[in-house]
């Protein structure tokens, strides 16, 4: 006998097999592309559990029709009822557009959420009257602070240093939180194309941090010769897509972009590193190599995806992940490999 969930937009249940002992799940749209499900199947794989992730979503269109098969996630209510009748039900990681409208139907959120605004990772958690809790946090915060403490060649620069955030978005403001909790970044420079998003960002930050307690100030920078003569910043944290700009607004945003980032003459941007999050379908944006001409490191998105997956497996499993001999690096080939071979030119034959 198989256990069911409804894991499409219509009524029609899909078969979970009665063999596994432990289902998470993915949830948002799209997810035809998405790294997590055979990052998550690594670590179970490696830990000898009988678990998988399931993306919550149903396939609309196909490879001959205009615009492409993308997919699409039921609404919220279902969503949650799903898990919440799944016995099996071990945790569940929560993609765009839901990492903040699920928040308020959820049991219970930590600081990690409450501060970035946004929800990207459900884990089970009992209350004192042993009751299930459904509890959401964001590990992207894990993932973004990974990244650039790893593979910074000095990370003690961050400190007492301007940071930069391009974009608008769930990464913009988790990033905001990872330059003021763990890099100690003097200031955050925010470059995007949208006005009123940025407003909106400084807004939820002066509800979210009355006080300000000596937290790095926000300073939107909205002209490139000003972010010319700005103290350069030690960290940039880039969470747009890679299209090429075209509007008046977008041209104008890369101006200030390719003014921040200098030249590889100047000698203080040599030292700083750039996180590109975009990195699908490849991760050598246009943004990564204006940066790489300019003397910037790069550090590819896949490694935020890495950590903040890992940190998921954790809440999940219970299960020392990180000091799991060859897990880590297990995972980070897997993930590797997976983008190289998306990246290759397909053949028309």
């Amino acid at each position: 006998m198989s256990i069911t969930e409804v894991n499409q937009t219509s009524e029609e249940p899909i078969a979970i097999p009665s063999h596994l002992d432990g289902v998470a799940y993915l949830y948002g749209h799209p997810l035809l592309n998405s790294l997590s499900p055979p990052l998550h199947q690594t670590v179970y794989n490696a830990l000898g559990l009988n678990w998988t992730q399931i993306p919550l979503s149903s396939v609309t269109g196909t490879s001959e029709t205009y615009p492409p098969p993308y997919t699409k996630s039921p609404p919220i209510e279902k969503y949650l009822a799903s898990i919440k009748a799944n016995p099996k039900f071990v945790g569940s990681s929560v993609t765009m557009p839901h990492k903040v409208a699920i928040m308020p139907h959820l049991d219970d959120l930590t600081e990690h959420a409450r501060q970035a605004g946004a929800c990207n990772t459900i884990f089970l958690r009992d209350d004192a009257n042993g009751q299930r809790q459904y509890v959401g946090t964001n590990t992207d915060c894990d993932g973004i602070r990974e990244a650039l403490l790893q593979n910074a060649p000095d990370a003690s620069r961050f400190r007492g240093r301007p940071a930069l955030i391009i974009g608008g978005g769930g990464t913009a403001r988790t990033a905001i939180y990872v330059m003021r909790r763990w890099l100690g970044s003097s200031r955050i420079y925010i470059v995007n194309r949208d006005a009123d998003e940025v407003a909106t960002i400084l807004e939820e930050d002066r509800r979210r941090n009355p006080d300000a307690n000596g937290q790095a100030p926000l300073i939107p920078v909205t002209d490139p010769t000003e972010a010319a003569r700005l103290e350069s910043p030690a960290a940039i944290v880039s969470g747009i897509p890679n299209y090429p700009p075209k509007t008046a607004e977008e041209l104008h945003s890369r101006a200030i972009i390719e003014a921040f980032l200098g030249t590889a003459a100047d000698a203080d941007k040599q030292e700083g590193v750039i996180l590109e999050m975009c990195y699908h379908p490849t991760p050598w944006t246009e943004i990564a190599n204006l940066a790489t001409t300019s003397g910037w490191k790069v550090i590819l998105g896949s490694e935020a995806l890495i950590w903040q997956g890992l940190e998921q497996a954790r809440l999940w499993t219970g299960k020392d992940i990180i000091g799991t001999p060859g897990l880590v690096q297990q995972v980070k080939d897997l993930v590797a490999k997976t983008i190289a071979e998306r990246a290759e030119p397909k053949s028309s034959l």
